[in-house]
């Protein structure tokens, strides 16, 4: 767990690096960094998603994601969340920038393959090398959403708690499960989703990103059924 709490403290730390900017830049330049912001998604969601090998896997886990997560109201519920953290922890700042601020930045921490992998290595192996890389790395990208969004970034830090530590303490029993197709077809999804964070950065279009969250879960059942598909598989 050492890792992920170390992740956890550089996305603090650079989010109020970011609120001390968020603070004192005029709202011309808060666009800039926006754009910015946006723009690093883009390229990094576009990445991820080029890993993906099974596009037919991509495209039904996203439609039948997609309505799971719009039947489930699954943004709301998270961006409800996010108000109450910042009823409690942040009173003056704008309840929208806070709410997504935390919903942007908790999907773009965890949706990735350094997260999963990292948390096996560090949960059964012990190595931490890949998640203190994300920890750094993650560190600079809270600068530059907080800037934008403002101090909601920070309490991302308790998604990646729960989360990447949850999948730490659990990577003895996880990690056989986890195949090279699970990693790939995991991280195209996911870049997918942090494509839909830069789009909505970038005000291009209004995509209720966490409505897709599902994805992620059928995509691996997708690729556990493969072998029993008729061959040749998809």
């Amino acid at each position: 767990m050492i890792a992920t709490i170390v992740n956890a403290i550089t996305v603090t730390i650079g989010s109020l690096i970011g609120l001390l900017l968020h603070k004192h830049i005029s709202e011309s330049f808060k666009g800039i960094v926006f754009t910015a912001t946006g723009m690093i998604a883009m390229v990094l969601g576009f990445k991820m998603a080029f890993e993906s090998q099974k596009i037919i896997f991509l495209a039904f886990s996203l439609i039948l994601g997609g309505i799971l997560g719009e039947w489930w109201n699954i943004e709301g519920g998270i961006l409800k969340f996010g108000d109450f953290l910042k009823k409690r922890f942040a009173k003056s700042e704008s309840g929208e920038s806070f709410a997504y601020g935390f919903l942007d930045a908790s999907v773009l921490f965890c949706v990735g393959a350094m997260t999963l992998v990292g948390a096996f290595k560090a949960g059964a192996e012990g190595n931490y090398e890949l998640l203190l890389t994300k920890s750094v790395m993650d560190g600079f990208m809270a600068i530059m959403l907080t800037s934008a969004l403002g101090i909601g970034v920070a309490f991302s830090a308790i998604t990646i708690l729960l989360y990447q530590g949850g999948l730490t303490i659990a990577s003895m029993w996880l990690q056989p499960m986890v195949t090279d197709l699970v990693l790939s077809e995991l991280t195209g999804a996911g870049g997918v989703l942090v494509i839909m964070i830069g789009l909505n950065l970038l005000g291009l279009k209004n995509i209720k990103t966490a409505n897709f969250i599902p994805t992620l879960i059928l995509i691996v059942i997708f690729v556990a059924i493969n072998p029993y598909l008729p061959s040749p598989p998809f």
